[in-house]
Order: structure tokens, then sequence, then C-alpha cells
């Protein structure tokens, strides 16, 4: 029943910036962690950015320096900003929580950046 929603994708200019956003539609008793996956075409799912519930942050190589991914405790909210956006990171950006026993997945957001 519980639904990850996501927002934010777009088409944008490479160099631009995006934010993309997710929390969940109903109630989940206890999120440990959230994250944020990408999979382009022809590739295997990446994993962009992690927050646990006490605020550490995790990035890959890839995007660390240009990606910060924030949280808002009291919504279950999590947010993705993306700055200086490259062609490379077009793809399609999940959002993923950890909850107590089960994982929660959104279904996902476009993100296309043009040369």
């Amino acid at each position: 029943q519980v639904q990850l929603v996501e927002s934010g994708g777009g088409l944008v200019q490479a160099g631009g910036s995006l934010r993309l956003s997710c929390a969940p539609s109903g109630t989940i008793y206890k999120i440990h962690a959230m994250a944020w996956y990408r999979q382009a075409p022809g590739k295997q799912r990446e994993l962009v950015a992690r927050i646990t519930s006490n605020g550490s942050a995790s990035y890959a190589d890839s995007v660390k320096g240009r990606f910060t991914i924030s949280g808002d405790t009291a919504k279950n909210t999590v947010f993705l900003d993306m700055n200086s956006l490259k062609p490379e990171d077009t793809a399609v950006y999940h959002c993923a929580a950890a909850g107590s026993r089960f994982d929660y997945w959104g279904q996902g957001t476009q993100v296309t950046v043009s040369a």
C-alpha cells in the first residue's frame, strides 16, 4: 500500500541543476536509511547517494562533489540536489527506503541532460 512518490525529474542542459524529492505516500514505522539509485539504458543500476537516519551521507564517486542528499526526518522526505549536471547523468532515478523489515521503492523519475 505504501508507495514512495518521486518528483523533480526533467530535461536540463549540461551544467544545470535539478532537485529530486521523494516521500512515502503513507506511514512507514521506521526508516533507517533512504537512497537514490539510477539506471541508464544499457547499464546496471547504480547507487548514487544514501543517507542514514542520523544524517550520515555517502555518494558514488561519479557524483561526489556535485550531488547532495538531504532529508527531512519529520516528513520522511529525501532530496537529491544535482548540480553541474553532465550528459552521463542521464538515467531513471529511483528513490529507495529501508524500513524496519521491508524495503520500499519509487517508480522512478527520468532525468535527461542534454549536451
